[in-house]
């Protein structure tokens, strides 16, 4: 699940509004859109209501889950498939880190940041997070401490086999479709309302799986 923030009229006022686009990913490899939602705001009750409308419409179960740790996105995640496991963005959760470092050790820091999830397993990546906070902890604080808060939720990769970690930790795999919308929209400079610009998407993922690039449910 990831967003993509459009100017939107509303009520007269051009406001930020985010089309977030749900995609799953087949055993064959192709992506397929399960959903689309226009929201003003993140909030539990949101994420409930995309959920419940996906299983309504079919989705029975979810192996893993990867978000960028949207609010309250993970909670009703676990709520709705319980029995899905949830991982966090590593990408992310890198940027978010590096928010935190001067910009004259970011490049030192993401390079002792890559010995976490490059780690052979959880072990392995609990005593590169070690490392990483006895020689940056003193300065800086905050960013280890994001990965000690959410360190459970950034490691479900490690259960899965090394081939195909690297799709589980980051939302690569929707942030390429949704810049591939992003190309095509980058002219439009805002839309006159909410089924305008979900039109207008779903105009566009039809042109990718014109080419292959997705699948796309009608109706949905």
């Amino acid at each position: 699940m990831d967003g993509i923030v459009f100017k939107v009229r509303d009520n007269g006022k051009i406001i930020n509004k985010t089309v977030y686009l749900c995609v799953g990913l087949k055993q064959n490899g192709l992506k397929e859109v399960l959903g689309m939602w226009v929201g003003k705001s993140e909030s539990s009750s949101f994420w409930m209501g995309v959920l419940t409308d996906l299983k309504a419409r079919g989705v029975q179960d979810i192996l893993i889950t990867c978000t960028d740790n949207l609010n309250g996105f993970t909670d009703t995640i676990r709520a709705v498939f319980p029995q899905s496991s949830t991982q966090i963005c590593v990408v992310h959760q890198i940027r978010n880190s590096c928010k935190y470092v001067v910009y004259k050790d970011k490049k030192e820091f993401t390079a002792d940041m890559k010995n976490i999830y490059n780690a052979p397993n959880k072990e392995a990546a609990a005593v590169e997070l070690d490392n990483l906070e006895k020689k940056w902890g003193g300065k800086y604080p905050y960013a280890i401490l994001s990965w000690r808060n959410n360190w459970d939720d950034l490691t479900v990769f490690f259960q899965f086999p090394l081939e195909i970690r690297k799709i589980i930790y980051t939302t690569n795999l929707i942030e390429n479709l949704n810049g591939k919308i992003r190309k095509y929209t980058k002219s439009k400079l805002s839309f006159p309302s909410d089924d305008a610009v979900k039109k207008t998407c779903i105009f566009h993922l039809w042109r990718l799986k014109r080419n292959g690039q997705c699948l796309f449910q009608t109706g949905d």
